[in-house]
């Protein structure tokens, strides 16, 4: 049984950083850089590996934010 969970840990983990839907990239990359704008940091197009981790999550977090009032915008039926 543990070696089964732990299959099913490292699958999790695999998946992570995918983008399920890949319809969706560019609907994403634009969210990424309109709140970056909106947090006030300079996000370039392609790499910013140089960028701070506190900003890089700030933008993550407000993306997932925003992802969840959507999502419960829409099963409200508004």
């Amino acid at each position: 049984m543990y070696h089964q969970n732990q299959n099913q840990g490292q699958s999790q983990n695999q998946n992570s950083g995918k983008i399920e839907v890949p319809e969706s990239r560019a609907a994403l990359d634009n969210m990424k850089y309109e709140i970056a704008g909106e947090l006030g940091i300079n996000l370039k197009q392609g790499y910013n590996g140089d960028l701070p981790s506190r900003q890089a999550g700030s933008i993550g977090g407000y993306m997932v934010k925003r992802l969840i009032e959507q999502a419960e915008r829409q099963m409200a039926g508004k």
